[in-house]
């Protein structure tokens, strides 16, 4: 099985104690496609495990009004933030993957809150995971991907078949170097706001490469000395059910990140690869009971709190008191990055 270097048993909580709208989660959503039913999921997901903390999503200008009014209407802090643009030397990649990518780097300039986590719009939350909000300030937690998907096929790992999933199986070849370092998949992340950091983000972008994995190579790069993994089940990639079967327990996962071509439950039709599994109906049914859950609605939870017909009353002051120090709807300005 994957090291487990950073669990929570192992973990010291910190000393400083946030509360109320100074934690968020946060997700990103861009342009006019179905992604946004992905985000409402997330939204609703997030109020089933009875979360204390919003989510904040960040959004690009090109985001319909109706879209907004959704994600409003979901009780979601919505934020429009600048797009960044490729630097001169990189217009060779396609203007929408570069923007679309790289935008997401704009959260770090959330710094009204103190520690946000950040969360794909095709993953789902399943348990509760506020406590990783308690983990020590000033590193990057996240969990270790996989290189066995044909996505890794350029790879040096994928081609003699190593993967830090199960390092013992297959060594690493000393003629091709030094050990890979630890890498993170970047569709969920624990960090903290920070202008500084923000800063040193782009600048550094204006001199990076842009590769095939975009932001989440950048981030590794980036981050490489403060990552520290968390277990698996914080961002369950669906293909580990069929590659590293023997490290996942699927009733212990917290977070399932449908990542798998065809594992989009908005967009499920179970025809590609590996999507006709039984684990995977099963997660996609599972997403879909959260979705179609009326209850979840944000104007149900607020009716049935406010009646007191709930333990919901209790969550949702501090839940009102981030939306209303959002203002719910704001745009954000931001420096250009090229």
């Amino acid at each position: 099985m994957a090291p487990d270097i950073t669990t929570p048993t192992t973990m010291v909580p910190a000393t400083k104690a946030a509360s109320g709208p100074s934690r968020a989660y946060v997700t990103f959503l861009a342009g006019t496609g179905d992604y946004v039913k992905g985000v409402v999921g997330l939204a609703k997901g997030l109020r089933k495990v009875k979360s204390k903390y919003p989510l904040v999503v960040a959004i690009l200008p090109d985001v319909p009004e109706e879209h907004r009014q959704i994600l409003v209407s979901q009780g979601c802090i919505v934020k429009e933030i600048e797009p960044v643009y490729p630097p001169p030397n990189q217009t060779q990649f396609a203007m929408a993957y570069y923007v679309i990518n790289y935008s997401k780097l704009r959260i770090w300039e959330f710094v009204e809150y103190s520690k946000m986590i950040y969360l794909d719009g095709d993953i789902q939350v399943f348990k509760n995971i506020d406590h990783l909000f308690d983990y020590p300030d000033g590193y990057f937690y996240a969990v270790m991907d996989c290189f066995c998907e044909k996505t890794w096929s350029s790879s040096p790992q994928y081609k003699i078949g190593y993967c830090q999933q199960c390092p013992d199986k297959v060594q690493w070849a000393p003629e091709l170097g030094p050990r890979p370092p630890l890498y993170f998949n970047a569709g969920m992340f624990v960090y903290e706001p920070s202008l500084p950091v923000y800063h040193d983000l782009l600048r550094s972008l204006q001199v990076s490469p842009t590769t095939s994995f975009a932001e989440q190579d950048f981030l590794n790069v980036f981050f490489r000395d403060k990552y520290k993994p968390i277990p698996s089940n914080y961002n369950l990639v669906l293909a580990m059910l069929w590659r590293h079967p023997e490290n996942i327990q699927l009733d212990q996962v917290k977070v399932v990140h449908y990542c798998a071509d065809g594992s989009k439950p908005w967009r499920y039709t179970g025809k590609e690869e590996n999507m006709e599994r039984e684990d995977i109906k099963m997660l996609v049914r599972k997403w879909w009971d959260i979705y179609d859950d009326e209850s979840l609605d944000f104007k149900n939870i607020v009716a049935a709190a406010e009646a007191g017909n709930g333990p919901e009353q209790v969550d949702l002051q501090a839940f009102k008191a981030a939306l209303s120090e959002a203002g719910v709807v704001n745009f954000r300005t931001a420096p250009s990055a090229a």
